[in-house]
């Protein structure tokens, strides 16, 4: 949980409303100085809440990927990897026991369940539990997979906590029965960033992406402020820093 919180601390646009409380909190001793950190976390939450710029920075994410999966050839992949993305919380305020499946992770098994009929192959979720003492986020993928979807699961991964051990960790299981190229299914925007992984644990990935963006209408309502939009934000920029941090670390290795 710390390490979730630092983390949070280095991402825009989650890292400017503190950035912003620094800023106030100087303005009686350096006020110069807390109202430069008062207007760069103002103008930083404005511009992330903008359609225009939260919807700009996905697209780049998602550039150069196919939005329709080849699903034959001679180099077709193997086995198709199903990466988990979050939770789902019960009313309690505990991981829910009857699902445990946020709305990310639904969305990527029922792309995966769906592409399992088209091509017959076998199926690998990975994640580990998202709470201390939960059940293994990629156990109640495989269950419900089998049971919503009718949809059978040959691998689970279940202690995968960073996109790179999603990679790490299955490729020790495919390596058993000598699988070397996988789809990968996620969303669109996240990738870019697996990619490197699952080339560095030994992986081709072939991606498998669902829910690509879309570049903004400048109309009126692209310039306006939405909370979705600093969400998206986040999701991009977490993903551009990841992006640029696995690039560094596949390099170093």
């Amino acid at each position: 949980m710390l390490g979730t919180f630092l983390t949070s601390l280095l991402i825009p646009p989650e890292n400017l409303l503190p950035l912003g409380l620094l800023g106030l909190a100087m303005l009686w001793r350096c006020p110069r100085t807390g109202r430069l950190l008062v207007g760069i976390s103002l103008g930083g939450l404005f511009l992330f809440s903008l359609p225009v710029v939260s919807m700009l920075l996905v697209v780049s994410l998602e550039s150069g990927l196919a939005r329709h999966v080849v699903v034959s050839g001679p180099d077709a992949p193997e086995a198709i990897v199903i990466l988990s993305g979050d939770a789902g919380y019960g009313a309690a305020g505990g991981i829910d026991p009857g699902s445990g499946i946020g709305p990310l992770t639904l969305e990527r098994m029922r792309a995966g369940a769906e592409l399992a009929r088209r091509t017959g192959l076998p199926i690998l979720t990975t994640g580990g539990p998202m709470e201390r003492g939960a059940t293994p986020i990629a156990t109640l993928m495989a269950r419900s997979l089998q049971e919503d979807f009718a949809t059978p699961v040959r691998w689970v991964e279940p202690a995968a906590g960073t996109t790179w051990q999603n990679a790490a960790f299955s490729a020790r299981l495919l390596a058993r029965d000598n699988i070397r190229r996988v789809y990968v299914v996620s969303n669109a925007w996240h990738l870019r960033r697996a990619r490197i992984a699952f080339a560095d644990a030994g992986l081709v990935a072939v991606p498998a992406g669902i829910r690509f963006g879309r570049w903004p209408r400048l109309d009126v309502d692209a310039f306006l402020p939405h909370a979705s939009s600093l969400q998206r934000s986040y999701f991009a920029m977490h993903e551009w820093i990841g992006y640029v941090v696995y690039r560094l670390r596949g390099h170093a290795g």
